[in-house]
């Protein structure tokens, strides 16, 4: 089989597209043929050796995978040859078979396609499990969603509008606030021309917003807390910016804020149940048509490069994906 193979941590040009033999299962695992995979940024983290977790070299990137069950091992009763499936392993997902943890597999619609379904786990399970079980956000309550253009942001952007919040989206240009639009935000802020705390002030009459949404980090974050409502929470979700942003406390003492970091693949090793059981929620809303995946691109194995490119030079406005 082939598959995209890390073989010294770096940048995204070191990568290489190897044949490789098929896996073997274990009793626990399932063989799944992959259809497309998702890309994203702990990708680009993890093969630069930045991340949580460290795979030992060599090894292949992609976390989040779509495909069609061939095997199953003799212990796996939830699938069986044939299951159109989506799945998250965390890493091996680049190559055209994978050996998953049948529990990590969900299988999905025979109406979604597989680079929608490569495209839907990361995104809509972090701002799910962000938005429902983080920041318990309330029907008529305000959301801003900064990097609101982005996989996450958007996603972000839909639930928010599907749980009945009104939906602030801040992102760096007119389009991508455009495309945030489509997706159901209520208001925009173009964070590269207006000031982002006194835009938020202004569009809630002072008020401030009840959540914010932050996969950016960077010098945004303090500007948006500064524009929290009292008893407000910042949900932590990543630093795609780069730098990790330090807000003053008195800021959270003043406010009667939360900061609260939202580790979503912990959560679904330490919490499967719940986990299953929000992805369900999520496929349900998927196929009510609350929710539509935005596909930015899809690349072969070959421009593996580009498409993690695009991704860490922001370029990217949904998600992008490869397919064997």
């Amino acid at each position: 089989m082939r598959a995209v193979v890390c073989r010294e941590f770096g940048p995204p040009e070191r990568l290489v597209v190897e044949e490789l033999p098929t896996p073997e299962i274990t009793d626990q695992q399932a063989l799944v043929d992959v259809k497309a995979c998702g890309v994203n940024f702990p990708d680009l983290l993890i093969i630069e050796n930045k991340y949580q977790f460290k795979p030992p070299l060599p090894f292949s990137p992609g976390g989040e995978i779509s495909g069609v069950v061939r095997e199953v091992g003799a212990q796996v009763t939830t699938l069986k040859p044939g299951d159109r499936v989506l799945g998250a392993p965390g890493f091996g997902g680049f190559a055209e078979a994978i050996a998953i943890d049948a529990r990590l597999c969900v299988p999905i619609p025979d109406a979604m396609p597989f680079d929608v379904a490569a495209a839907f786990l990361f995104t809509y399970g972090t701002s799910h499990y962000a938005l429902k079980d983080r920041a318990a956000l309330r029907p008529g309550e305000t959301l801003l969603v900064l990097g609101a253009a982005g996989g996450v942001g958007l996603a972000a952007v839909e639930l928010g509008k599907a749980m009945g919040a009104k939906v602030i989206a801040a992102a760096s240009s007119a389009e991508k606030l455009r495309v945030c639009r489509e997706h159901g935000a209520d208001e925009g802020i173009d964070y590269s021309k207006e000031d982002l705390k006194e835009r938020i002030k202004a569009l809630t009459g002072g008020a401030g917003v009840d959540v914010v949404y932050d996969p950016v980090g960077g010098a945004f974050s303090e500007q948006a807390f500064r524009a929290i409502a009292w008893e407000g929470r910042f949900l932590v979700i990543g630093f795609a910016a780069g730098p990790i942003p330090k807000i003053p406390l008195n800021l959270v003492l003043l406010k009667g804020a939360q900061i609260v970091g939202v580790f979503w693949g912990s959560f679904t090793m330490r919490e499967p149940a719940r986990h299953q059981a929000n992805i369900r929620e999520l496929l349900d809303w998927y196929a009510a048509g609350k929710l539509k995946p935005r596909i930015s691109a899809a690349y072969p194995f070959a421009r593996v490069a580009e498409a993690l490119g695009d991704l860490a030079a922001r370029r990217v406005k949904g998600k992008v994906v490869l397919v064997p």
